[in-house]
């Protein structure tokens, strides 16, 4: 009897422990398909940090998770390109920003290895968008397509990669781009 207790008080526990991390905290992602190659491979599984965006906002160059504009019930993984407030340009695949204050950046973009150079678009972002685009353009659906990505879809950035062991790392992805 003493026993059940234990083990019924160490169930209890655990439930108190992981549901608030899972919930609030952390939760695991499965990348699919290969719209953010070579960054991330089909069936790469991370951990996403879902806290750090209630205190700070998403900055260019993150990688996040969140839920597809026109099915929330779908999740997608792309990098933030644009802020919100700036123009996003993108001539024959070339990425230029134009900042809230006026200014322009063309953004060297290393982690792309497939770019689509007969691409051209302009597009506004307004208060709390963002503008996501995958690694691997030409096999991405990303703002180029459904347009901004409001705040409020953005679950978290991919915090930890756990698999492939080989790659198994914090902040997968990352790279600085100009603010």
């Amino acid at each position: 009897m003493r026993a059940l207790k234990e083990i019924f008080t160490l169930v209890i526990l655990a439930v108190l422990i992981v549901v608030p991390v899972r919930v609030f905290i952390a939760q695991p992602f499965v990348v699919e398909g290969l719209s953010m190659y070579p960054t991330f491979k089909d069936k790469d599984y991370l951990i996403i940090d879902e806290i750090s965006y209630r205190f700070n906002n998403p900055v260019r160059g993150d990688v996040v998770v969140f839920r597809y504009p026109g099915n929330p019930s779908v999740f997608y993984i792309k990098r933030i390109i644009g802020l919100p407030g700036e123009t996003v340009s993108i001539e024959r695949g070339i990425v230029t920003v134009t900042h809230v204050n006026g200014e322009k950046t063309t953004l060297a973009e290393p982690y792309v290895i497939d770019e689509d150079a007969t691409y051209t678009l302009d597009a506004m972002l307004g208060n709390e968008q963002y503008f996501v685009m995958g690694d691997n353009r030409p096999k991405s659906s990303d703002s180029r397509v459904w347009g901004p990505l409001p705040k409020e879809d953005i679950i978290g950035r991919a915090y930890f990669r756990v698999y492939p062991v080989a790659q198994a790392g914090v902040l997968p992805g990352a790279v600085v781009l100009p603010q």
